[in-house]
């Protein structure tokens, strides 16, 4: 997580919400190929997990209806036919012992992925911005105290509690909500101790000390002129953590302590998908490459904010 934060660079330049600075980011992220082509597969996943039921109709399949008559019984509930039972009805073929349509269940997986991926990056960035901007901005107890809060987040086994965690809570509760706080709960810290870089480096500047002889209050202080500079290193960080946030949902789904069926998610399908890897290897397939993909571009349109905030990056080679 360290290596990350420091990874991010600057502070920016100044004036950061300026239009000229936007039109000079948005110019260099459409330069960078990389960055656009993550943009675009991004973006349409997220549509297809918006529009699942759309889709899911368009084929004619929904995600609970067992097609039985499809698998083949003699093997142990292999799909019947070539690729795991593709055919016009089944785009990407059917689930072992069950039937279940795989492009739906797929489509709806990516709802709960990306849901829970973006609702652990709010509560991430609620908890590390506040703590972050109170530690950088308050008073040397306050930084000391608040700092060894960060560090002992950043070197909690966030895992092992969290599996725990998972596991005790009933199964009333609904598990998307319970990933989102688990997860941005556990792993706040990154984000609070890149803020307090930031804002250590920002309230010495010319325009905070003006602001602090003109007798603007410490909070309009912090609200108006600290935030808004140390924004942009902040959402770079988010948009790397909204692939880690999607690793970690389907780490936990895949031990069997995120989301459960007949609800599915991209990890919830590879954890049973696990013992049919051999006879039926669509079924590892279609949840595994939707995540690696899904991941993969979420981190190259993350590599390329970042070095489109950053202006040494040309000078650094590469972009």
């Amino acid at each position: 997580m360290s290596e990350l934060v420091a990874e991010i660079g600057d502070p920016g330049a100044p004036a950061p919400g300026s239009p000229t600075r936007a039109r000079q980011v948005l110019r260099r992220l459409r330069s960078d190929r990389p960055a656009m082509a993550g943009v675009v597969v991004t973006t349409v996943l997220v549509l297809a997990a918006v529009f699942a039921p759309l889709l899911a109709a368009l084929e004619g399949q929904d995600t609970t209806t067992f097609h039985t008559q499809l698998l083949d019984s003699a093997r142990g509930g292999v799909p019947r036919g070539a690729l795991g039972g593709v055919s016009a009805d089944h785009w990407l073929g059917v689930e072992p012992t069950t039937g279940r349509d795989l492009f739906a269940r797929a489509l709806y997986g990516a709802r709960i992925s990306f849901t829970v991926a973006f609702g652990t990056l709010v509560v991430q960035l609620l908890l590390g911005v506040v703590i972050g901007l109170a530690a950088g901005f308050g008073g040397r107890l306050v930084d000391a105290t608040l700092g060894r809060l960060i560090d002992l987040a950043i070197s909690f086994p966030q895992l092992m509690f969290a599996i725990a965690l998972l596991a005790i809570v009933p199964q009333s509760f609904p598990r998307p909500v319970l990933l989102m706080l688990v997860i941005g709960l556990f792993n706040w810290g990154g984000t609070a101790r890149l803020t307090r870089g930031q804002v250590l480096s920002l309230k010495s500047r010319d325009y905070v000390a003006a602001a602090r002889l003109s007798g603007a209050a410490p909070a309009r202080i912090a609200l108006r002129e600290i935030l808004p500079g140390a924004l942009p290193q902040v959402l770079t960080y988010a948009a790397i953590l909204l692939p880690a946030n999607m690793v970690s949902e389907a780490g936990l789904s895949f031990l069997g302590v995120g989301v459960h069926p007949p609800t599915s998610s991209w990890g919830q399908m590879l954890s049973t998908a696990t013992t049919w890897f051999r006879a039926d290897p669509m079924y590892v397939l279609v949840p595994g490459l939707s995540l690696l993909t899904a991941v993969l571009a979420f981190t190259l349109f993350a590599d390329g904010l970042r070095a489109a905030l950053d202006p040494k990056a040309s000078l650094r080679g590469g972009r």
